[in-house]
């Protein structure tokens, strides 16, 4: 076969056999993650057959990375960030120093030197972005208190790692030719330091005004393919820009990118609309991921795959779970975050190839890495199963419901009957909820935007955060006395998970969902919905209802006079 075009072959290569690896890994019961690396190690270099280009996999991945935490900063505002603040950055500082010790120890007992040690160890310390989230979104957790301190965690983990990159060539200068003094380490520190601050400080005063401008220009244009457009052209930009001009990584350049647009009423829509490519180029990461594994590592250092394997899974994890303890937190929320942190990902890829590119860490280095991140990446959707068939089975009634009422921010009890619960409040929402207000018909929101939801409050109005999908956040809104239950969500699958789910608690409740396409209508309808709108039915319907009424008066007085009909 000849590869004339590489780009072409690896992204089609990669998706084609990530779909069928994942099909054949869902029919097993098992997680389709597993399907994709799979995949990956099957068209990389170390297995016969079809090899993908090992060069542009990683960067077409890099963009599914840069989407999937410009999405997270659509829903992860500053204020979420600052109030995990006293366990995130303490939390994660602390777990990154276990797990390098550990790495280092690991190291000793393979008689490597200190430096690679070190590099190694830090290569152990940090989680995946795209695993993590991936996690958090399949179990709804993602605007949980418990996600919010997983995901303020990981950035945290991410800004040390940043800070890592910058100084691993004065480290390096230090250990290979001694040219290299504190004092100038220092410096690079600061100016880092500096670097963050800037960028920080840039998106959010001047971001927080030009970003959402430019969305909002681009959807008065009326074209929905420019307004698309604009969102990947401002979070692929905006990460490019941080690397270019910063030293910012282009993960957390996407994440200050969403987040600066997370008070905008474009949000949801600008989520939603990136979330097909977000998808694709996530699996083409976990694909790359595959490619760079040699299984012969498996055979060749059996032990040492094990070791680093128990320092990613149990090492780190028990670090996690003792310090989150450790600061008052519930059992619940530490098991959570330890599972969620069991596992590592892209940014030890990338430490790991500039240790190589720097003389720092040895071939036999790199590839327990990726042993490492494989395995745990494969074992994370398991532990995330044992854990929540152990607290099931372990948690009584009482505590389950203390933690769901300390993780849902304390919710606000709803003590009402007979009214409408709305799901969503963007545009159409907002419009629904101020006609049913002016009816005198009562009526709780629910939102999963903490930022909506406390805004909501202060107007004096009922709101529940969470996932109407979620029993327990249908329960806080009393699905069980509503009358209606009302879906101005724009993504009409998603529509019917919440019907399903509702139907299910409360067979004779009206619902009304939204919908954008006939295939929406009818998936949402044969899940029990009673009506769904589809806003290009209800523009035609009035268009021609209008045309009707000034159609009788039109022909009369049209018609030219002695012209035969």
């Amino acid at each position: 076969m000849q590869h004339t075009a590489p780009l072409l072959t690896t992204v089609v290569g990669g998706l084609v056999l990530a779909f069928l690896f994942g099909m054949l890994a869902n029919r097993l019961r098992i997680s389709p993650l597993v399907g994709y690396l799979l995949a990956g190690v099957l068209v990389g270099p170390f297995t016969p057959g079809f090899v993908a280009d090992t060069n542009l996999a990683p960067e077409l991945a890099e963009l599914g990375v840069i989407l999937l935490m410009f999405g997270v900063g659509l829903h992860f505002s500053m204020k979420d960030l600052m109030a995990v603040k006293s366990i995130a950055i303490p939390g994660a500082i602390l777990q990154i120093a276990v797990a390098t010790l550990l790495g280092l120890g690991l190291s000793t007992l393979l008689n490597w030197p200190l430096i690679t040690g070190l590099v190694f160890g830090l290569c152990l310390s940090t989680a995946s972005t795209v695993v993590l989230l991936r996690a958090l979104e399949e179990r709804q957790l993602i605007d949980s208190h418990r996600g919010q301190i997983a995901i303020g965690w990981l950035i945290v983990e991410d800004l040390v790692m940043v800070l890592t990159l910058v100084l691993l060539p004065a480290i390096a200068g230090m250990f290979n030719e001694g040219n290299a003094s504190f004092s100038l380490l220092m410096l690079d520190l600061l100016l880092t330091i500096g670097k963050v601050a800037a960028f920080m400080v840039l998106m959010m005063v001047v971001g927080r005004r030009v970003v959402p401008w430019i969305l909002a220009r681009s959807a008065a244009t009326g074209s929905r393919e420019l307004f698309t457009l604009a969102v990947l052209a401002l979070a692929l930009g905006i990460a490019f820009g941080a690397v270019e001009f910063f030293d910012v990584s282009f993960a957390l350049g996407a994440f200050f990118a969403g987040m600066v647009l997370n008070e905008s009423e474009l949000s949801h829509r600008a989520a939603h609309d990136t979330l097909p490519l977000r998808d694709a180029f996530a699996v083409l990461f976990f694909v790359s991921v595959g490619m760079l594994f040699d299984p012969m590592i498996l055979l060749s250092h059996p032990l040492a795959v094990v070791g680093t394997l128990a320092i990613i899974v149990l090492g780190k994890s028990l670090a996690a779970l003792m310090l989150v303890r450790l600061f008052g937190h519930s059992k619940r929320t530490a098991l959570t975050i330890a599972v969620s942190l069991a596992q590592i990902g892209e940014f030890a890829f990338i430490l790991a190839g500039l240790g190589i590119s720097l003389g720092l860490m040895n071939d036999e280095g790199r590839n327990l890495v990726l042993a490492g991140a494989i395995l745990s990446i494969m074992l994370n959707p398991i532990l995330f199963a044992v854990l929540e068939r152990w607290l099931d089975k372990n948690e009584t009634m009482e505590e389950q419901t203390l933690e769901e009422a300390a993780e849902e921010d304390n919710q606000i009890p709803i003590d009402i009957c007979n009214h409408a619960i709305v799901v969503g409040y963007g545009r159409v929402g907002n419009l629904l909820s101020q006609q049913l207000t002016e009816a005198g018909i009562p009526l709780v929101v629910v939102e999963n935007s903490r930022t909506r939801v406390e805004a909501l409050r202060e107007q004096g109005m009922l709101a529940v955060l969470g996932n109407a999908a979620r029993g327990d956040i249908m329960d806080v809104a009393r699905l069980d006395c509503a009358r209606w239950l009302l879906l101005t969500i724009p993504n009409g699958y998603e529509a019917g998970e919440i019907v399903t789910a509702a139907r299910e608690k409360r067979p004779t409740i009206e619902i009304i969902a939204r919908a954008h396409y006939d295939d929406e209508v009818e998936y949402i309808l044969e899940r029990g919905a009673n009506s769904v709108v589809m806003g290009e039915r209800e523009i035609a319907g009035s268009m021609l209802n209008m045309t009707l009424e000034n159609a009788p008066h039109e022909k009369q007085s049209s018609q030219p006079q002695g012209c035969a009909i």
